[in-house]
């Protein structure tokens, strides 16, 4: 039997990406397709305000990546922590990327903030901390495409470290059999990297745009923590995984 994962967006991608790319739900559904473990999934964007009714049942809840800030005031930002926090205390599986991460921690008692280390783009390499059983394939470290200025600062108190680095010492965690959230984008892929890149070139400022397209030359490995959190979701339930 299939899992089933409701993709929460909280972004809306940028007019010049969204033809290529569509949304980050559809990113999500084209990197999962590539995995092991049988999913299917239904997105919402909740920026819009879209919910899945009460009467749907998931096996899981992945919050996406934005351009917001996970501190940030925004009318749907608040709504979307009051729906997380209700699906945790039902014990519902969650999973969090780049500010779905940091919703999660800040939501749970971790603090997330503008981190000091200014932005970290392309292609980032963490070490693994901890390493399950359900991440499997098994990896000695772990290399990301990332895109972010914002980090987690402070764990969640029955949060477990799984991935980190010099400029990212929180990259990856997970909270019991609950909660699992990374930092980096799995979902992204070389050319859309590269694209934001070149849209924000003037923003990000010459040193770090450059550092950014350098790395693209390393290979990222983003299906493998699509697995890891398909077989993170899939434990203690019926799977053929």
């Amino acid at each position: 039997m299939s899992l089933r994962i409701c993709i929460l967006e909280t972004d809306i991608l940028r007019p010049e990406l969204v033809d290529q790319y569509q949304g980050y739900g559809r990113m999500f559904e084209q990197l999962f397709a590539q995995q092991p473990v049988a999913a299917e999934f239904s997105v919402y964007n909740v920026v819009e305000g879209h919910y899945p009714p009460d009467s749907e049942k998931f096996d899981a809840y992945l919050v996406t990546g934005s351009k917001a800030d996970s501190f940030g005031s925004d009318p749907w930002i608040q709504t979307l922590k009051e729906y997380l926090l209700e699906r945790y205390k039902r014990g519902d599986k969650l999973l969090g990327i780049c500010f779905g991460h940091q919703l999660l921690a800040l939501l749970l008692g971790g603090k997330a903030e503008r981190a000091e280390q200014g932005w970290g783009v392309g292609v980032h390499s963490y070490r693994l901390e901890n390493k399950p059983e359900w991440m499997s394939p098994a990896l000695d470290e772990l290399q990301l495409l990332i895109s972010h200025q914002d980090q987690v600062t402070r764990l969640p108190e029955k949060a477990t470290l799984l991935a980190s680095s010099d400029f990212c010492p929180i990259g990856a965690y997970h909270i019991e059999d609950q909660v699992l959230c990374f930092q980096g984008h799995p979902e992204f892929v070389h050319d859309y990297s590269r694209a934001l890149l070149d849209l924000r070139q003037q923003h990000l400022g010459e040193e770090i745009y450059q550092q950014g397209v350098d790395s693209l030359k390393h290979s990222q490995q983003g299906s493998a923590v699509a697995e890891w959190m398909m077989r993170f979701v899939a434990q203690g339930r019926e799977s053929k995984a």
